[in-house]
């Protein structure tokens, strides 16, 4: 089969999302997910597509954002979905190697199936430490008003501050996130989650962002009260590289498998944020 490796732009964006639609996954809104970026960012295109004359047969989307890590601005590239029709799947890897082609990037896998684990190992890819906290929400009894939760909007701006708040700014259109602010006297945390479900019903939560570890796990009971009784969620997974270390009562488990390629950034200096992971519902 002959299929020409293109960039995808903002004009191609409709065919692309047709594309995954009838071929991928016809429960999510990709019109919105591929194409809406909810942060300001210079993106060099959406991803990569594989085009059989004018008939979209292979897709590799793309999440760019810039970040200032350590002082310095760093440009950060993240790979999400990615498929091609079984009759054009000898030309995956031409996606795969036009995204890296681009210089100046870390890149970023954070939702990987288990087929490219192998080729992304092969392509200098490192593992990030997943090991993760699985913690019971229970109806635990709480001190009333000695900490307050809240997923308003305007609670939340008018708590969080600096990079805190940008960050929420950033990500509050996101489709697959949810936020939560943790307020104890004059102590605040951004909390960002998005909910894993199983055959339509909620299961856990799964945290993306903690943007005070000490006050989350001071605020922890009040907080998976919250999460049992507002989202019906029955359990919390945090990885230890967010909160730092294992709640009492959790369970020592092992999250979803993420990977990064860069030539100068350390595993600690890789987050979750700006990603596939707050952008799409899956």
């Amino acid at each position: 089969m002959t299929a020409e490796v293109t960039p995808i732009m903002e004009t191609d964006m409709a065919a692309v999302a047709d594309f995954l639609h009838d071929n991928f996954n016809d429960r999510i809104p990709w019109a919105q997910a591929c194409s809406v970026v909810p942060w300001k960012v210079e993106a060099p295109n959406f991803g990569f597509m594989l085009r059989d004359e004018q008939r979209v047969v292979g897709a590799l989307l793309t999440l760019y954002s810039e970040r200032l890590v350590a002082g310095q601005v760093e440009r950060f590239c993240n790979l999400g979905t990615w498929y091609v029709l079984p009759d054009y799947r000898s030309r995956s890897m031409s996606l795969l190697t036009a995204v890296l082609a681009q210089k100046g990037y870390h890149f970023t896998v954070l939702t990987p199936d288990k087929g490219p684990l192998e080729i992304l190992d092969w392509l200098k890819f490192r593992f990030l430490d997943t090991s993760a906290a699985l913690i019971p929400n229970l109806p635990w009894p709480t001190v009333p008003g000695r900490t307050r939760i809240s997923a308003d909007q305007n609670v939340i701006e008018r708590t969080l501050t600096g990079t805190d708040l940008e960050i929420y700014r950033d990500h509050a259109s996101a489709l697959g996130t949810h936020h939560l602010v943790l307020i104890r006297g004059q102590d605040s945390c951004h909390v960002m989650f998005r909910e894993f479900r199983y055959k339509d019903a909620p299961l856990l939560a799964v945290v993306l962002h903690v943007s005070n570890p000490d006050l989350f796990h001071r605020a922890l009971i009040p907080l998976t009260r919250h999460l049992l009784v507002r989202h019906r969620l029955v359990s919390t997974l945090a990885e230890l590289r967010m909160i730092k270390r294992k709640p009492p009562l959790a369970f020592l488990v092992n999250s979803w498998p993420k990977m990064y390629r860069s030539a100068s950034l350390e595993p600690e200096q890789i987050d979750y944020l700006y990603s596939e992971l707050e952008c799409v519902p899956f």
